[in-house]
């Protein structure tokens, strides 16, 4: 019987569809009011007709769907289409009916059915356009929409963006690509995909509305040497604290991190364009070493730390030096170092 892998997940389902025979147009199809039966007896009437062929077959087909669909009458749906696609394999339409299948199965709540006949349309059956509309394109995206499996939406996604690239947001599906080959540990291929984001970063993408900022960062610190990076924070601590005390504008902004390093207010956003900057430390300086505080400020933890400074020649009333766990994948050697990423001026607001 058709589908009866799946009878174990969704029985309630497949106990409806085989209620009944499935003749094609049988008399379990001729079904609802006086005047829907006399809709489909008329309809069938035009299907067993040799002489309706092609666009008016087609149309025939789907309005008996229609019938079914305003009803909710979704198991009958998917019986008739089913049994007319396998008793006429050659029918150009298929496509579209088989796509009428996988609604009505989503209708029902069965989205892993829904999601077979979506990958089997693709895979199967030559492209089709209704009503100006790509069944093909319309399929892909909601496998990739219904997939909990990343390595799946990502060949669901790059067939996407081939065959679509003008009929797509290119910015959207990069970065969600980035995202995917991040899930299965692809950090390679991920860094790629950003890269071809980056143009396109004016595209909003839900959920995500720092990811031009996130996507860049990654690309940036992956083409950078990191040799500001250091193995743990009391090294890093040590190392900042020493070139403080010295007085050395250089030596300070050696240990600075060399992408998306920041230096704003508490309260401004770090995505804002103006927060990241080449920093220069001469001109703060005045030749004359730094102060600082002993210890870390008492909001530090395992992946942060905070030291303040004071005595900068803008008479502001301190720097909150900023230090990060760097969080990196992509290279072992790198990830769980630690780097100073930032400045916040004047006094933190809780």
């Amino acid at each position: 019987m058709r589908h009866a892998r799946f009878r174990a997940f969704f029985p309630a389902v497949f106990i409806l569809l085989s209620l009944v025979s499935c003749d094609l147009m049988g008399s379990y199809y001729v079904s609802g009011t006086e005047s829907e039966r006399d809709d489909l007896r008329q309809l069938a009437k035009l299907l067993e007709d040799d002489r309706t062929s092609g666009p008016d077959r087609f149309a025939v087909v789907q309005e008996i769907g229609q019938n079914y669909l305003r009803r909710k009458a979704y198991a009958k749906l998917v019986n008739f289409l089913g049994e007319y696609v396998d008793a006429n394999p050659k029918d150009p339409y298929n496509a579209y009916h088989l796509f009428s299948i996988a609604h009505a199965y989503a209708a029902m709540d069965a989205a892993p059915i829904a999601a077979i006949y979506y990958d089997r349309i693709v895979k199967n059956y030559p492209d089709l356009m209704v009503k100006g509309e790509s069944i093909h394109r319309t399929c892909l995206f909601e496998l990739i929409d219904t997939s909990a499996d990343a390595g799946r939406r990502i060949d669901y996604r790059r067939e996407l963006i081939t065959r679509f690239p003008d009929r797509v947001d290119l910015g959207r599906e990069l970065f969600l690509l980035g995202k995917d080959f991040e899930a299965i540990g692809e950090w390679d291929h991920a860094i790629e995909a950003y890269r071809k984001y980056l143009p396109w970063f004016g595209s909003p993408i839900p959920g995500y509305p720092d990811a031009f900022s996130y996507a860049r960062n990654m690309v940036d610190f992956a083409n950078s040497p990191k040799d500001w990076t250091f193995e743990n924070l009391p090294a890093l601590v040590v190392a900042v604290k020493e070139a403080l005390a010295s007085a050395s504008p250089s030596r300070l902004s050696k240990l600075r991190s060399k992408v998306s390093f920041f230096a704003m207010s508490w309260h401004q956003d770090l995505n804002d364009g103006s927060s990241r900057v080449v920093f220069d430390f001469s001109p703060f300086m005045g030749g004359q070493p730094i102060a600082f505080s002993p210890n870390l400020e008492s909001n530090s933890n395992s992946t942060e730390g905070y030291l303040r400074t004071w005595g900068w020649t803008d008479r502001s009333m301190g720097w909150t030096f900023y230090f990060r766990k760097i969080n990196f994948p992509v290279d072992p050697e790198i990830h769980g170092r630690w780097e100073w990423a930032g400045i916040y001026y004047g006094e933190r607001l809780e």
